[in-house]
């Protein structure tokens, strides 16, 4: 039985078995409470959306139907929405650091992330730091999640298309901020090869 097959009867289960649907909370708790964290940069908000995001879950189990995405997907589209939600009704936007949220995170960094030198590293996720929250969010589901730009589609409520799309704008505009960064820092044009590299995904 594949890991998808695994899953979708824990899923069926979960729908009246409180036992199973803690199973799928074990599962992806880390995983959504990192997301909400860096979203949020407050840990007690990050807590009590985190909870909000999987009392929703049970409470619309019985209604949920797989697409051909993964279950990991819908439970990111309930915290993006309530992320959002959270922001409307803030009168600020704090974000804790990029390095921070991949450090807590569970995944492992991907290697598009990783640049030569530590203040190279630095320097890139400065960059992304400074990107509008739709991008910052695309970087962390890409790169740190490794999900598909389906996946993230089905998370930011865009099509397979607009991701690609806002994929492609987003790296030309952090190869532009670090080229911009690497000429303040030095005073003249970056030299070939250093600024980090930002590798296009296949999908």
């Amino acid at each position: 039985m594949s890991e998808r097959d695994e899953e979708a009867r824990l899923i069926q289960r979960a729908k009246s078995d409180a036992q199973a649907f803690g199973h799928l909370y074990e599962r992806y708790v880390k995983r959504i409470y990192s997301y909400v964290y860096y979203r949020t940069g407050n840990g007690g908000d990050a807590e009590d959306l985190t909870a909000r995001v999987f009392q929703r879950a049970i409470m619309h189990l019985p209604s949920y139907r797989e697409k051909g995405l993964p279950f990991s997907a819908w439970l990111y589209r309930i915290a993006h929405n309530l992320v959002a939600n959270w922001h409307r009704d803030q009168a600020r936007r704090q974000v804790v650091p990029l390095d921070d949220y991949i450090t807590y995170s569970l995944p492992g960094e991907a290697p598009e992330l990783v640049a030569a030198g530590a203040e190279e590293r630095r320097g890139l996720l400065a960059a992304v730091g400074r990107l509008p929250a739709d991008r910052q969010t695309l970087i962390i589901l890409k790169f740190v999640d490794c999900m598909s730009n389906a996946e993230i589609g089905q998370v930011m409520g865009r099509s397979e298309g607009a991701i690609k799309g806002l994929y492609h704008r987003t790296l030309l505009a952090l190869r532009a901020e670090l080229a911009r960064s690497e000429t303040s820092a030095n005073g003249r044009r970056p030299e070939a090869g250093r600024v980090p590299q930002i590798h296009n995904g296949s999908d």
